[in-house]
């Protein structure tokens, strides 16, 4: 688990799909090694039992579960409340990110894209609200920079993630009044399963290293930090944000460096 001294979620419990790998394992060790209970969702269970080796188990829960079907995403919600007695925190990360321009991509990666990276983000919010309601709790989704400015050949992924974006910033407004705080973060490249035939393509990657200005991918202990923070009580005046947490991506207006 990462090293932190901080204890936030001490006694809180957090839902994070998507947790087998990548950036969501990076989250679901952040939020345990904080002192949270934490539930593992996602398609492979697997995958999610060889991050809970790592955790403590008498705080952590596996729950296999489809983000696209939403009685799986309520028996999620249901069954973390069952183990831990509430929901505090509500973290939608599950996505996939076919390549393709509209007229690459096929009708089945199309439905299949939007419905895992904005229909899960919306059943995940959906079926948490209630829980969150309770407990004045929050949501942390994971959208990325493709949804803030839109990149090549990904057009389905980039449809998805700006409905994610705007989708958080509509739950903001609807449930900040009632005490439930709705933030996105929005990462660029990001070292992990997904990205790695693009991160072993140098090419490719002096041309991502012109525009990072950190001259590096992100690891997912860097999107997790920032997932923690917008979660925590620190952050209990921000919401509605899509926090680019992006090595400094979003601060060019697209001109090639000089």
């Amino acid at each position: 688990m990462p090293a932190t001294s901080l204890r936030r979620f001490t006694d809180q419990t957090v839902i994070v799909t998507g947790a087998g790998s990548g950036i969501g394992r990076g989250i679901a060790e952040r939020f345990a090694a904080e002192g949270a209970n934490v539930v593992l969702a996602g398609r492979t269970e697997d995958k999610l039992r060889a991050v809970a080796a790592g955790l403590d188990a008498a705080r952590t829960l596996v729950q296999a579960c489809d983000v696209r079907d939403f009685a799986q995403v309520e028996r999620l919600v249901a069954a973390a409340a069952a183990r831990f007695g509430g929901l505090d925190v509500m973290v939608n990360n599950a996505g996939v990110a076919p390549e393709g321009s509209v007229a690459d991509t096929s009708l089945d990666d199309w439905h299949d894209t939007l419905q895992t990276d904005l229909s899960g983000v919306f059943h995940g919010c959906k079926a948490a609200l209630p829980r969150l309601l309770e407990r004045q709790g929050c949501i942390v989704n994971v959208a990325s920079v493709s949804g803030l400015g839109a990149d090549w050949a990904l057009a389905a992924y980039n449809a998805a993630k700006g409905g994610v974006v705007n989708l958080t910033r509509s739950l903001a407004l609807d449930f900040g009044g009632r005490g439930v705080r709705v933030n996105a973060v929005c990462p660029s490249l990001t070292r992990s399963d997904m990205t790695a035939d693009m991160l072993q393509d140098e090419a490719l990657m002096r041309r991502f290293m012109e525009r990072l200005p950190l001259g590096r991918p992100a690891e997912p202990e860097d999107i997790a930090g920032v997932v923690a923070f917008l979660a925590s009580d620190d952050a209990r005046f921000v919401n509605g944000v899509n926090l680019p947490v992006d090595g400094g991506v979003t601060a060019s207006n697209g001109q090639p460096p000089m």
